[in-house]
């Protein structure tokens, strides 16, 4: 932020090309030429074409295909050159042409760019001693650590204590874990140690949400004629989302803030999970074999697990606070267990690990799912014999003393990558894209609001959104007429409901888009007063992001607003088609609804009627077919044929009819037209396939829709380690 801010306002740097980098404008539903670039790729290179420095850029990666080809497929793209003259541009022009061939490498290529210009200091992270932080404290700053997973930073400030004799036996040191009840402890401490000279340390802020108001007063309070020893050190969790911040910003302002990032990668948490432990460990049971072999075991499934969390949602569909303790618990109960049972009880560890230790984190099925798949493969009778292997290429260790492992895990374990985790090694592109979005969506929320930042030269922020409402005004078409509508046809049968339904929808949203921007225009006009919800949907509207307004009343989605909204236009083409005349499409576009599984249903319930079958025995069957949705001319007799799936962590193979292996780039490869019908539960079949589940988007957990069995010739373990799922949005 610093070096794109110093550059601009030396006028080293284009706004209009800083614009583009941090909003990645893209032409929506264009189709790439080349097949080293995907279709949201190209829509962004044909965006920056536009742009008088990059004119012909696009004519150029067509009509050199090869050279394009090689640059964009290379390792590190960042550190090449590029192509013919265009190697010559800017180091910003540089970096608008990388995030349109290469998202996945920005965090890299945004580092490069610093470093040029700033230099590397600020590019090389080191931790900084506490104690060089403890010389910045006084009674008037305290220190706010920001929690990172598995991360305990309190002990830091513990070992400083012991040091100056600040301690909890003699009366110097206070620790409080907050919740509920634990305002008053916090409350007398922070008074005693103001009083006496002494640490207070308070855990768990952001769990007293009433309660910090209070706390802010009583920092500001306390200072005043305190002893020169009283500190106050403050952990809280970071925040999800910008809406969820509940730390008062008085708190913040003075607080020096801290925090530790974690290990990362799994060779370093499988250290830190062995560190737990000692020789005396592995020694305290009879059956040391046995005990070793899972208790190493357990250590790799805690490592994988938390450095899982990185994937996002392919990873886990909800971040979960897996720490060292549910690791030290397990290996207590796997000792106990051992030293009661003639036998290793397989079944009842796994149990035990999977459903409480873990489990009891876990609220999303499909996560328990996977946490129970990587115990049924790492916890297994061949692990004894020493033929298991944890990941490809690492197998389990035979009996060793406890520093053998720690050293053979040093010489065994393969390089860093998502296969030792199960992951297909897209799962990593996928991830470092998401960073890079994340980063380039901060930096944007960050420049100064006053100019538009450079969309056009000179023009406002006002001048901007005003733009755009007129836009989206002009092209948002009317609303549908119900009363018409339900006068062309007294057919109610479910499929019928369904359009009703998602007309009735549509409108509610169109309504809302229509009434918030013609408000928004006066206000701009100076005939109405600027509310917070007309400058909340200004500020949407300026970020390129959907308003909280208009995404209440919409469908889930993670599109900007520019993409969001031409998927909107299609979406109502899409249902002014099918209620023209009410006759099923040939094949219906799945994503297109807003709430898909009432057509699924609609489906089970058409079938169910027309056979006279009861409707709670009635489940769903997906035949994927080879033909994509152009070469269809009319719909099935039963069920439906459904387009606009996409397929992450695999891809469906067409030759065979299976679920197969991703091909490397290819992150979201779109599946052909499905025929789902409905059939009796003892009519389903289940041998050979996948339970996959499907999502409305990437960010998978509560956008959850169906499971469509699929078939497949790997074991289904395999994918569902691999995260494999459909979503409705690439």
């Amino acid at each position: 932020v610093c070096s794109f801010r110093s550059k601009k306002r030396r006028k080293e740097i284009d706004p209009v090309e800083l614009d583009f980098l941090l909003r990645f404008p893209s032409v929506p539903n264009v189709v790439s030429p080349v097949d080293f670039l995907a279709h949201n790729s190209w829509g962004a290179i044909k965006s920056l074409s536009q742009m008088d420095e990059f004119r012909n850029l696009d004519r150029d990666i067509e009509g050199s295909a090869k050279r394009w080809k090689k640059f964009v497929e290379s390792e590190i793209p960042e550190k090449e050159k590029f192509p013919q003259e265009w190697k010559n541009k800017t180091s910003l022009q540089k970096l608008c042409m990388m995030r349109a061939l290469r998202p996945d490498r920005m965090t890299y290529a945004v580092s490069l760019f610093v470093e040029e210009k700033l230099g590397t200091k600020y590019v090389v992270t080191r931790a900084v001693p506490f104690e060089k932080s403890y010389e910045e404290t006084s009674p008037e700053t305290p220190v706010f650590f920001i929690l990172s997973p598995g991360v305990d930073p309190l002990k830091d400030v513990e070992i400083m204590g012991n040091k100056l004799g600040i301690t909890i036996n003699n009366g110097k040191l206070h620790n409080v874990s907050l919740g509920q009840g634990q305002e008053i402890v916090a409350e007398k401490a922070m008074d005693i140690a103001c009083k006496n000279g002494g640490w207070v340390i308070l855990q768990n802020i952001h769990l007293v949400k009433k309660w910090l108001g209070k706390l802010e007063k009583k920092l500001e309070n306390t200072v005043i004629d305190s002893d020169p020893l009283y500190r106050v050190y403050m952990s809280a969790e970071p925040a999800s989302t910008a809406e969820s911040h509940i730390i008062p910003q008085g708190i913040l302002e003075a607080s020096i803030k801290i925090t530790n990032e974690p290990p990362t990668g799994i060779k370093a948490n499988v250290h830190k999970a062995l560190d737990q432990f000692s020789q005396d460990t592995l020694e305290m049971c009879a059956r040391e074999n046995e005990f070793k072999s899972l208790w190493f075991s357990l250590c790799y499934f805690h490592a994988v697990v938390c450095e899982r969390r990185k994937f996002g949602p392919q990873g886990w569909n909800r971040l979960y606070p897996f720490n060292i303790g549910d690791l030290t618990i397990s290996v207590n109960v796997l000792y106990n267990y051992l030293e009661n049972n003639p036998k290793v009880p397989w079944t009842d560890l796994r149990y035990l690990f999977g459903e409480i230790m873990y489990g009891g984190h876990i609220t999303d099925d499909w996560d328990r799912r996977l946490c129970k798949t990587y115990l049924e493969e790492y916890m297994k009778p061949e692990m004894l014999e020493g033929e298991l292997l944890l990941a490809p290429g690492f197998n389990i260790p035979g009996s060793m003393d406890y520093q053998s492992y720690h050293v053979y895990l040093d010489e065994e374990l393969p390089p860093e990558t998502p296969y030792l985790y199960g992951l297909h090694p897209n799962a990593e592109i996928g991830f470092l894209t998401m960073t890079s979005e994340n980063l380039f969506r901060t930096v944007l929320e960050m420049q100064p609001r006053d100019t538009a930042g450079g969309g056009a030269a000179g023009m406002t922020k006002e001048e901007k959104v005003k733009g755009l409402l007129d836009e989206i005004l002009e092209r948002l078409p009317e609303e549908f007429n119900m009363m018409e509508m339900a006068g062309r046809t007294e057919d109610r049968s479910p499929y019928t409901v369904v359009a009703f339904q998602e007309c009735e929808r549509m409108n509610m949203l169109t309504s809302e888009i229509r009434r918030s921007l013609k408000e928004l225009d006066l206000g701009l006009k100076g005939e109405l007063t600027i509310s917070n919800e007309m400058e909340s949907t200004m500020n949407s509207v300026f970020l390129d992001r959907v308003p909280g307004n208009w995404s209440a009343r919409a469908y889930p989605s993670v599109l900007p607003l520019g993409a969001w909204f031409a998927d909107l236009l299609l979406r109502i083409k899409e249902l002014e088609g099918w209620t023209t005349d009410f006759a099923l499409p040939n094949v219906v576009w799945l994503a297109g609804f807003f709430n898909p599984q009432s057509f699924l249903t609609a489906i089970e319930q058409s079938t169910a009627r027309k056979n006279e079958w009861p409707l709670d025995r009635m489940v769903l069957s997906v035949d994927v077919t080879k033909k994509w949705k152009e070469d269809f001319n009319s719909p099935p007799r039963e069920g439906s044929y459904v387009h606009g799936l996409f397929m992450e962590g695999a891809r469906w193979d067409s030759q065979s009819g299976m679920i197969a292996d991703s091909r490397l780039k290819e992150l979201t490869p779109a599946c052909p037209v499905m025929f789902v019908k409905a059939c009796t539960v003892d009519r389903q079949e289940t041998k050979n396939m996948y339970e996959c589940p499907v999502y409305k988007t990437k960010e998978r957990g509560p956008t959850f829709v169906w499971t469509f069995n699929l078939k497949t010739k790997e074991k289904p373990e395999k994918w569902a380690i691999a995260g494999v799922a459909l979503l409705l949005s690439a």
